[in-house]
């Protein structure tokens, strides 16, 4: 039977409503740190502002206009979007500004000062043209008149492909008194799931009253038309110069324009949207052009430019992603156009129109952040080769009470170098705080939760009666774990509405008993999208999956003592072995990818999974015979290593259970079982994708370019897929964090050759042994 028309079958099940809150008010996600930022945790939020209602941005009425009447009726999105209030261009003498910068002034006297004797020295003139060349290559002049046309265009579009675009009316109110009170420029941080990203949400936060900010766009290549088109529609570039190192020949003249030209953004008090991840990485991923844009605010607060700066973490959630490219066959280098932004918009109009979601995260302020620098906690830092190698090849007991040095990703575009180890960690910590806000912000829509049961818990299919259980199931859950979700109704209705959405990815069979089976397709295209939406889920369930994975270890180490696999589920494990393996778990993956905030230990985390676990009921606290019972504790556990529960749930014990240790069983319930599959499930596909890339290493000669060996490498994962079906695992941005993970380990040495990156492998893991084990450590995690 087609799709659409069994969707639209009545099932016959009486079934509850889904509310996406507990109790009697919604709770307000994406409040800032508490410890980081405790002034901006009360001057920037009201207790009313989480008890306001909703607001669908697309849905423009007469009622928004100052007119009435039948024509208006037609002509209210022309009407609205000639109200709304255009923020006004740059200073008239910007270029003047910028010319009498320091940092331009340093670079004309380093050239002048450089110059032979003999040679004439450039005149003010010369240098204005050369800096009038730079700054036309990172802005053009704004055209109200054609922002309000192409405003007007796009929320056309927008109504074709979207039923809603639902924002929180407590945010904006939230953002706007921010802004009031702190009266300092405004940088908005998002997460980004498309390309449209940078298009449409500068519309909706025009249309909310907000001043429209200019837009930071990632390092990748546009066309000239359609670059042209962005910069005329406020968006700003790095100069194509940026990428060289050196003196004036070399960029430095460029970089000291842009870095002055974001000083001049902020001093006239333009907000400016710069987008943090990766777009379609598979896994919340910091891309370099985020990080070369925040370093240059950054630098215009610590050179005193600006006193301040608001912080506003933004998340975006889709159903549908407009603009999906298959992410195994994407080429990050293909230039994108503006007729192929109009082909993905005109293809998502006609799979069906779904919802979006923006959520505003709490504004908190920089100088607050940075004064208070809560991160100096985590104590000193290794790289990761220190670390974690003696426990992966000698199975020594490793040093893994330090935060790891960040092997982030190749940033071709330095603009201004962070100087001293301070610095750069300040960076690294304002990036993963602002990145974790945003995901922690972003609400779970329906379909995200549909393809990660369909991915991860029913791969060969599933009765509509038993979705909608496990449905109800997964979205308690995420409601318990403080997270929104963004859609409400009757379970069944929301679930045929997700299922429409994923017609592509399922085929749907009528049952004369009244049911439906589900069985999602097990082609390339179709796993690949699931495997992009289940990626929502993550972040939700991060903590609990990293225990989940080290129980998984622990169990694999027993497995050959105990004869048979019936007897794991007596068997007793140690929390001390437990909290180890969750380190070193965590310790291997990268800190963006854990959304592990920078005041956090690594200790502190990783007992918190555990925590995470108990209260679940997958962990069950096991008495030890003829001890005490396992959960007394002494004053060791009042330190931030063992967060049990609050000090006052617990009483003093006599000096000789000091030794005493804590115990744990996995729980044999059906429905913990369920969830210990479903969260190694979640973190299956980068631990999967590491170990192949692992075994890859055995079949390659080295050295050779790191891009070369990407796209190799991603030939061979689509190999492996094609045997056995595990196409998840052949996304580019998984493939691209497990080369950073191997190169923190130390598996690559990277050179730099003809500006490209050059790997060599190292003489520790040239030996097949020491690469055997190294995909041994992995694997143990993997379920």
């Amino acid at each position: 039977m087609p799709a659409r028309q069994t969707v639209a079958m009545d099932s016959g099940f009486n079934l509850d409503s889904v509310r996406p809150f507990w109790g009697k008010y919604r709770s307000f996600v994406g409040r800032c740190c508490q410890k980081c930022t405790s002034k901006s945790w009360g001057s920037f939020f009201d207790r009313h502002l989480a008890s306001m209602g909703f607001c669908n941005v697309i849905k423009v009425t007469e009622k928004n206009t100052r007119y009435r009447g039948w024509l208006v009726r037609r002509l209210c999105h022309f009407l609205t979007v000639c109200e709304w209030g255009i923020s006004a261009d740059m200073p008239p003498d910007l270029q003047e500004k910028l010319f009498r910068s320091q940092r331009v002034q340093a670079v004309v006297s380093s050239e002048g000062s450089g110059a032979a004797p003999g040679t004439s020295v450039c005149s003010p003139a010369e240098w204005m043209k050369e800096i009038q060349g730079v700054l036309c290559q990172i802005q053009a002049s704004l055209s109200p008149s054609l922002l309000r046309f192409c405003h007007w265009v796009l929320l056309k579009f927008l109504t074709r492909i979207f039923l809603k675009v639902i924002v929180h009316k407590g945010q904006l109110e939230m953002v706007h008194k921010a802004g009031e009170v702190a009266d300092t420029p405004v940088v908005f941080l998002s997460t980004h799931k498309s390309h449209l990203d940078g298009l449409w949400l500068p519309l909706l936060l025009v249309s909310q009253g907000v001043a429209m900010p200019r837009v930071a766009w990632e390092n990748r290549t546009f066309t000239p038309t359609y670059r042209a088109l962005l910069a005329s529609l406020g968006g700003v570039f790095l100069p194509p110069g940026m990428g060289q190192r050196g003196n004036v020949g070399d960029g430095a003249l460029a970089r000291a324009v842009v870095a002055s030209y974001v000083e001049q953004l902020l001093l006239s008090k333009q907000p400016l949207l710069i987008f943090l991840e990766e777009v379609f990485s598979g896994s919340q991923q910091l891309s370099s052009s985020s990080r070369a844009w925040l370093s240059l605010v950054l630098n215009a607060y610590n050179t005193g430019a600006v006193s301040d700066v608001l912080i506003v973490p933004v998340g975006i959630s889709y159903e549908i992603i407009p603009g999906f490219v298959h992410s195994g066959k994407e080429s990050p280098t293909q230039p994108l156009g503006l007729w192929a932004t109009v082909r993905a918009l005109c293809k998502a109009a006609q799979r069906g129109r779904s919802c979006a979601r923006i959520d505003l995260g709490q504004p908190f302020s920089l100088q607050e952040f940075v004064t208070n620098r809560c991160f100096r906690q985590n104590g000193s830092r290794k790289p990761l080769s220190e670390m974690l190698l003696p426990e992966v090849l000698d199975g020594c007991c490793s040093v893994l009470d330090c935060e790891k040095v960040e092997c982030w990703p190749m940033n071709s575009q330095d603009v201004m170098p962070l100087t001293g180890v301070e610095e750069q960690v300040l960076m690294d910590n304002l990036s993963l705080h602002t990145l974790s806000a945003g995901v922690s912000c972003s609400a779970i829509m329906a379909v995200h939760i549909l393809s990660a049961l369909l991915l991860h818990k029913h791969p060969e299919g599933v009765f509509l009666s038993r979705l909608i259980q496990d449905f109800a199931w997964v979205t308690d859950e995420i409601l318990m774990r403080n997270s929104d979700v963004g859609f409400s109704g009757r379970v069944r209705d929301v679930l045929l509405h997700g299922l429409t959405l994923l017609r592509e990815c399922v085929t749907l069979y009528s049952l004369s008993l009244g049911d439906v089976l589900v069985i999602p397709k097990k082609t390339e295209a179709a796993v690949q999208e699931l495997s992009l939406h289940s990626t929502a889920l993550l972040p939700v369930f991060i903590q609990e999956a990293i225990g989940a994975c080290s129980i998984n270890a622990l169990l694999i180490e027993l497995l050959p003592y105990l004869g048979s696999p019936e007897q794991l589920g007596n068997c007793v494990l140690a929390h001390e072995e437990l909290h180890t393996k969750c380190v070193l778990l965590v310790q291997l993956l990268p800190k963006d990818f854990l959304l592990r905030q920078p005041c956090q230990s690594v200790d502190y985390y990783c007992q918190h999974a555990v925590d995470k676990l108990v209260e679940s009921g997958l962990l069950v606290a096991e008495a030890v015979p003829g001890d005490g019972f396992v959960c007394d504790t002494t004053q060791k556990g009042f330190t931030e290593r063992f967060l049990w529960k609050a000090t006052e749930d617990f009483v003093e014990i006599d000096a000789q259970d000091e030794d005493e240790k804590q115990c744990f069983k996995v729980s044999q319930l059906e429905s913990c079982s369920n969830l210990f599959v479903f969260l190694c499930g979640l973190l299956g596909p980068p631990l999967k994708t590491l170990e192949r890339v692992i075994t890859f290493l055995q079949e390659q000669e080295f050295p050779q370019p790191e891009s070369r060996f990407l796209e190799e490498l991603q030939r061979d994962l689509v190999r492996l897929a094609r045997e056995d079906g595990s196409f998840e695992c052949c996304n580019r941005g998984l493939a691209a964090t497990a080369v950073r993970i191997c190169k923190e380990l130390g598996v690559f040495k990277e050179m730099t050759e003809d500006k490209e990156p050059l790997l060599h492998l190292s003489e520790t893991f040239s030996a097949r042994e020491n690469q055997k084990k190294l995909e041994k450590f992995v694997h143990q995690f993997i379920y």
